[in-house]
């Protein structure tokens, strides 16, 4: 629940109706007419029902269905219950306590459970940690196994070539521990909440709210009760909203909310496009290949004879995919806007050759904290809008550590971007890192989206993927079944599309429908129209790991990932 406003009965009545909406409705076949390309027919079948592609003040289904929306005020209210947003909801409290004032800080989070979608290798560097509760060990903080060695290798077919860690190379892992991030994730979570902050898991942020003069007013979470076809259920229930002073966004990799935030606030105007990798095996997302299969290379990866080694006669447990932001420093965008700021692996902290960004992202959440505090509790602040603005979040941050640290590998990502590829970007890392520290005077800059990066199907070779034998490597669905991926299924597909022709008359047409190899969850599928007449798009929205790939990947642009039900998603447990 959330707690008592002046909207108190009714808004609980409609939190207890967001927790137990359920029904069935059963969903019509929708087409649109088209003109008659390759590999498409006249009658394309609608595939998006969502209301943020198909507006409901145009469809009767929705008249006399009440949309009033109850809302709540926080003095400021942080989306992701990830390390960044918990680490910045634990320096608010800290520090209210430190000044002894009342501060109501309220953290909403999609998964079920704190935890529950966060997924690493993990390598954790204890710096941040450190900072943030000093008295880690002796509370309990689940980082029990110290890295005692390091192995770096280049893999040929059969071969491994090995590569020396030379002292100060950001691959050394000195002093660092191994983790299941979920876990860890879980325990802030609980310190968080005896310092008083208010966690809601299950509870996915849908729309950003704004003041009248444009700055952010919070968030509203979802709708619920919305059938699959897009029309209401019975039981429907409009969304919460949650104002607040200044609100935090740490939705983690490519979040959904930023996107619109990155074009309200025209906030990627002066850097880099972002580029990503998926999180199976540290595969780019800049390949150029529609036929490659991150999954499936990840399952070939398995059987290299030094991987196999490792990994023969254990047993799978688990699996799980997640995108993660590799443009580094000259990546990130402007962090700060009326009313709110960005922090976390949303607006991109990793360290890319470290593979690392949980420390980086919990030091941007306490920075983010510790500029937003004074003006929060401030008595009669003279702001210039409705939505409180920090820009010294942004301006002490490129004073920290972490700037620092982000600038010294800043060309170590795009260096392998040349002619001799792999080899290049280890002769240029070894040279201007290892002996310059990064302290050369230019910024190489990265190639471009990483959507615009493939190539059309005809001119390149169809990749043949060998057999999985059970033991070292499986099948997708399979896979996907351990990640204890649920989504209620009467509900509108959250995987929508600009336009339902796009995927056969371009993807399929020129690039081989590459949607079907790059989710790692069987998301995407084009099968035969039951007319036999072409092919159409079909989209398993319940397998959906979240990962995000698809919104990235997509060389149409054409797919927008938004928010299911809360608590719909994986179920990573302490992955």
């Amino acid at each position: 629940m959330f707690p008592a406003s002046r909207y108190s009965s009714k808004a609980h009545r409609c939190i207890r109706a967001l927790k137990t909406a359920q029904g069935e409705h059963a969903a019509p076949p929708l087409y649109t007419t088209l003109n008659r390309r390759a590999c498409s027919s006249v009658s394309t079948p609608r595939i998006t029902t969502h209301y943020t592609i198909h507006s409901r003040d145009k469809d009767p289904r929705w008249e006399g269905i009440e949309m009033e929306r109850f809302a709540d005020e926080a003095d400021v209210v942080i989306v992701g219950g990830g390390p960044a947003g918990l680490s910045a909801a634990i320096r608010l409290k800290q520090l209210a306590n430190e000044h002894e004032k009342e501060l109501r800080v309220c953290l909403v989070e999609k998964a079920s459970q704190i935890g529950a979608h966060t997924l690493s290798g993990a390598c954790l560097e204890p710096t941040a940690l450190d900072e943030l509760i000093p008295d880690w060990k002796e509370r309990g903080a689940p980082l029990n196994t110290p890295v005692t060695e390091d192995v770096f290798s280049i893999l040929t077919e059969k071969y491994r070539i090995p590569v020396p860690i030379l002292p100060g190379l950001p691959m050394g892992n000195h002093g660092n521990y191994i983790v299941r991030l979920g876990n860890f994730v879980r325990w802030l979570g609980e310190q968080a909440e005896e310092l008083g902050v208010e966690l809601y898991p299950g509870y996915a942020a849908a729309e950003v709210l704004f003041h009248e003069d444009g700055s952010v007013k919070g968030i509203a979470t979802n709708d619920v009760g919305i059938a699959k076809d897009g029309s209401p259920k019975d039981v429907f229930e409009r969304g919460m909203e949650l104002h607040a002073k200044v609100t935090m966004f740490g939705e983690g990799c490519h979040g959904h909310l930023a996107k619109q935030l990155y074009k309200q606030f025209n906030l990627r105007e002066n850097c880099e496009p972002q580029t990503y990798a998926i999180g199976l095996k540290e595969v780019g997302l800049d390949y150029t290949n529609p036929y490659l299969s991150p999954f499936r290379e990840f399952q070939r990866w398995k059987h290299h004879p030094f991987v196999a080694a490792t990994l023969e006669g254990g047993s799978r447990i688990a699996y799980g995919a997640r995108a993660l932001n590799e443009g580094g420093s000259q990546s990130i965008p402007k962090l700060t806007f009326p009313g709110g700021l960005l922090i976390g692996c949303s607006p991109g902290f990793m360290n890319v050759p470290k593979i690392k960004g949980t420390h980086t992202a919990m030091k941007s959440g306490m920075l983010a904290a510790e500029a937003v505090f004074p003006k929060v509790t401030a008595e009669g602040l003279d702001s210039e809008t409705a939505g409180l603005h920090a820009p010294e979040y942004a301006e002490t941050l490129k004073k920290s550590w972490v700037w620092k640290e982000l600038h010294a590998v800043r060309n170590i990502r795009p260096s392998f971007h040349n002619y001799f590829g792999l080899y290049g970007g280890m002769a240029y890392t070894g040279v201007f890192y290892w002996i310059f520290r990064g302290k050369e005077p230019w910024t190489l800059k990265h190639c471009g989206l990483d959507a615009d990066q493939l190539k059309p199907a005809k001119e390149c070779t169809p990749i043949e993927y060998p057999k999985p034998d059970g033991k070292l490597s499986f099948d997708l669905l399979s896979s996907v079944a351990l990640s204890g991926t649920n989504h209620e299924g009467d509900q509108p597909a959250h995987l929508t599309l600009k336009s339902d022709s796009v995927p056969v008359q371009r993807n399929l047409a020129i690039y081989d429908g590459p949607e079907q190899r790059f989710c790692p969850a069987g998301v995407y599928e084009y099968v035969p129209l039951e007319t036999g007449d072409g092919m159409r798009l079909q989209i398993n929205a319940q397998n959906c790991v979240h990962c995000k790939t698809c919104d990235i990947k997509d060389p149409s642009q054409n797919i927008n990932w938004v928010v299911p039900e809360g608590g719909g998603g994986p179920a990573y447990n302490g992955l």
